[in-house]
């Protein structure tokens, strides 16, 4: 099950004299993403690179940012596809010591700094949510209420008009079953509406 990180954590290697300074936080997007690797640079002017990995669905990335092809951005993307993260930034800041250390050594330096930063991340799983809207008479509007509560359901929103029309989110692998509840203790006095067609 996917999942992602509650806050960001950090985690700094010396290697050779080459220091690399990781940052594992949440994110959303590439924009905001390139935004905050933009502020990085700004604060370590004197870095030889600030690689980066997002793994953020339709928008993941993997920046070397002048290492060579492959042994950073990659590698930071791989741990984070390894851990089943998603919405996730990797960042490692990183400071020449003057000791090359290899195309390999590179691989492992990146690799080993996104996965010790991770190691003091809280995960949390990822729960894809489906949003449901529903009318019912106001006869039922008591049963229904009672109905999202016990399922765990979010109310997002109740509006009173000619029925009582409920706006509510739920975990998209149970919402079957709380529709076929509601269709069943409502006795067929419930309808639905696509969300998509508000």
């Amino acid at each position: 099950m996917p999942q992602t990180i509650l806050t960001a954590v950090h985690h700094e290697l010396l290697i050779k004299k080459s220091r690399f300074i990781a940052c594992v936080q949440p994110m959303t997007d590439r924009a905001t993403a390139q935004k905050i690797v933009a502020e990085l640079k700004s604060q370590h002017p004197g870095a030889a690179h600030v690689c980066w990995a997002l793994l953020a669905g339709g928008q993941s990335a993997a920046v070397d940012d002048g290492e060579p092809s492959g042994t950073a951005g990659r590698p930071m993307l791989d741990v984070l596809r390894h851990q089943d993260l998603e919405g996730v930034l990797a960042t490692v800041v990183r400071y020449f010591g003057g000791i090359k250390l290899g195309a390999g050594g590179l691989v492992r330096a990146y690799t080993d700094s996104v996965a010790q930063a991770l190691l003091t991340a809280d995960k949390i799983a990822i729960i894809k949510q489906r949003f449901l809207i529903c009318s019912a008479p106001y006869a039922l509007e008591g049963m229904v209420r009672r109905e999202i509560e016990l399922a765990g359901a979010s109310l997002d929103n109740v509006v009173h008009a000619d029925d009582v029309k409920f706006e509510f989110s739920f975990p998209a692998t149970a919402a079957e079953a709380l529709i076929t509840r509601l269709n069943e203790s409502g006795h067929g006095r419930i309808s639905w509406t696509n969300p998509d067609d508000e």
